[in-house]
Protein backbone atom coordinates (compact mmCIF):
# COMPACT_ATOMS: atom_id res chain seq x y z
CA UNK A 1 0.00 0.00 0.00
CA UNK A 2 1.64 3.48 -0.95
CA UNK A 3 1.42 6.43 1.66
CA UNK A 4 1.70 9.96 1.12
CA UNK A 5 4.06 11.80 3.39
CA UNK A 6 2.84 14.79 4.68
CA UNK A 7 5.73 17.30 4.96
CA UNK A 8 5.36 17.79 8.55
CA UNK A 9 6.77 13.91 8.82
CA UNK A 10 9.70 14.60 6.55
CA UNK A 11 10.79 17.99 8.38
CA UNK A 12 10.57 16.21 12.08
CA UNK A 13 13.46 13.88 10.56
CA UNK A 14 15.47 16.43 9.13
CA UNK A 15 15.17 18.58 12.03
CA UNK A 16 15.99 16.08 14.54
CA UNK A 17 12.51 17.17 16.07
CA UNK A 18 12.74 16.37 20.03
CA UNK A 19 9.00 16.18 20.08
CA UNK A 20 7.78 14.42 16.83
CA UNK A 21 11.07 12.70 15.50
CA UNK A 22 11.21 9.03 16.91
CA UNK A 23 7.61 8.88 16.27
CA UNK A 24 8.26 9.98 12.59
CA UNK A 25 10.57 8.08 12.52
CA UNK A 26 9.30 4.79 13.32
CA UNK A 27 6.20 5.23 11.20
CA UNK A 28 7.84 6.04 8.07
CA UNK A 29 9.66 3.26 8.73
CA UNK A 30 6.52 1.07 9.11
CA UNK A 31 5.15 3.04 6.10
CA UNK A 32 8.09 2.12 4.01
CA UNK A 33 7.37 -1.77 4.80
CA UNK A 34 4.37 -1.96 3.72
CA UNK A 35 4.99 0.01 0.53
CA UNK A 36 6.15 2.88 -1.59
CA UNK A 37 6.73 6.06 0.41
CA UNK A 38 5.14 9.27 -1.99
CA UNK A 39 5.60 12.56 -1.64
CA UNK A 40 4.22 15.56 -4.63
CA UNK A 41 5.31 18.87 -5.86
CA UNK A 42 3.16 20.72 -2.83
CA UNK A 43 5.31 18.53 0.41
CA UNK A 44 8.46 18.78 -1.91
CA UNK A 45 8.11 22.65 -1.39
CA UNK A 46 7.03 22.94 2.09
CA UNK A 47 10.00 20.77 2.70
CA UNK A 48 12.65 22.61 0.58
CA UNK A 49 12.12 26.20 2.76
CA UNK A 50 14.55 24.85 5.20
CA UNK A 51 17.24 24.35 2.18
CA UNK A 52 19.21 26.99 -0.11
CA UNK A 53 20.22 24.46 -2.88
CA UNK A 54 17.95 21.77 -4.23
CA UNK A 55 20.91 19.13 -4.15
CA UNK A 56 20.48 19.61 -0.54
CA UNK A 57 17.15 19.03 -0.63
CA UNK A 58 17.23 15.94 -2.83
CA UNK A 59 20.16 14.24 0.00
CA UNK A 60 17.27 14.80 2.22
CA UNK A 61 14.72 13.74 0.62
CA UNK A 62 15.93 11.36 -2.13
CA UNK A 63 14.10 10.29 -4.93
CA UNK A 64 14.71 6.36 -4.64
CA UNK A 65 13.17 6.66 -1.38
CA UNK A 66 11.01 9.25 -1.47
CA UNK A 67 8.54 8.60 -5.41
CA UNK A 68 7.34 11.69 -6.88
CA UNK A 69 4.13 11.99 -8.01
CA UNK A 70 2.51 15.01 -9.97
CA UNK A 71 -0.70 16.28 -8.28
CA UNK A 72 -3.73 14.67 -10.12
CA UNK A 73 -5.14 17.46 -11.76
CA UNK A 74 -8.66 15.89 -10.24
CA UNK A 75 -7.49 16.61 -7.08
CA UNK A 76 -7.37 20.58 -7.59
CA UNK A 77 -11.42 20.03 -7.80
CA UNK A 78 -11.70 17.61 -4.67
CA UNK A 79 -9.32 20.16 -3.19
CA UNK A 80 -11.58 22.94 -3.61
CA UNK A 81 -14.62 20.94 -2.55
CA UNK A 82 -13.14 20.41 0.87
CA UNK A 83 -11.82 24.06 0.93
CA UNK A 84 -15.14 25.34 -0.14
CA UNK A 85 -16.64 23.40 3.32
CA UNK A 86 -14.08 24.66 5.39
CA UNK A 87 -14.86 28.21 4.75
CA UNK A 88 -18.40 27.33 5.28
CA UNK A 89 -17.61 26.29 8.96
CA UNK A 90 -15.89 29.22 9.18
CA UNK A 91 -12.22 28.65 7.99
CA UNK A 92 -10.88 32.01 7.86
CA UNK A 93 -8.19 31.24 5.59
CA UNK A 94 -8.95 32.92 1.75
CA UNK A 95 -6.94 30.81 -0.40
CA UNK A 96 -6.79 26.96 -0.96
CA UNK A 97 -3.67 25.89 1.74
CA UNK A 98 -1.80 23.01 0.70
CA UNK A 99 -3.35 20.41 3.07
CA UNK A 100 -6.48 20.10 1.15
CA UNK A 101 -4.51 19.60 -2.16
CA UNK A 102 -2.51 16.93 -0.67
CA UNK A 103 -5.76 15.26 1.24
CA UNK A 104 -7.33 15.15 -2.30
CA UNK A 105 -4.10 13.55 -3.55
CA UNK A 106 -3.85 11.19 -1.51
CA UNK A 107 -7.41 10.51 -1.64
CA UNK A 108 -7.97 10.07 -5.52
CA UNK A 109 -5.05 7.97 -5.37
CA UNK A 110 -6.31 5.73 -2.58
CA UNK A 111 -2.96 5.94 -0.76
CA UNK A 112 -2.88 5.80 3.17
CA UNK A 113 -1.33 9.68 4.58
CA UNK A 114 1.23 9.80 6.93
CA UNK A 115 0.91 13.24 9.28
CA UNK A 116 1.10 14.06 12.29
CA UNK A 117 -1.51 16.85 11.86
CA UNK A 118 -5.06 14.75 10.59
CA UNK A 119 -7.97 17.07 12.19
CA UNK A 120 -8.53 18.94 9.07
CA UNK A 121 -7.25 15.56 7.09
CA UNK A 122 -10.51 13.41 9.02
CA UNK A 123 -12.83 16.30 8.92
CA UNK A 124 -12.60 17.01 5.25
CA UNK A 125 -11.86 13.84 3.95
CA UNK A 126 -13.25 11.64 6.74
CA UNK A 127 -12.58 7.71 3.94
CA UNK A 128 -8.96 8.97 4.05
CA UNK A 129 -6.65 6.24 5.57
CA UNK A 130 -4.44 8.16 7.98
CA UNK A 131 -0.89 7.09 10.29
CA UNK A 132 -1.31 10.10 12.60
CA UNK A 133 -0.94 9.93 16.53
Amino acid sequence: MPTLVDSNVILDLVTDDADWGDWSASMLTRAAEEGRLVINPLIYAEVSCGYDRIETLDDAVPPDYFVREPLPWAAAFLAAKAFLAYRKRGGSRRAPLPDFYIGAHAALAGYTLLTREARRYRTYFPRLRLIAP
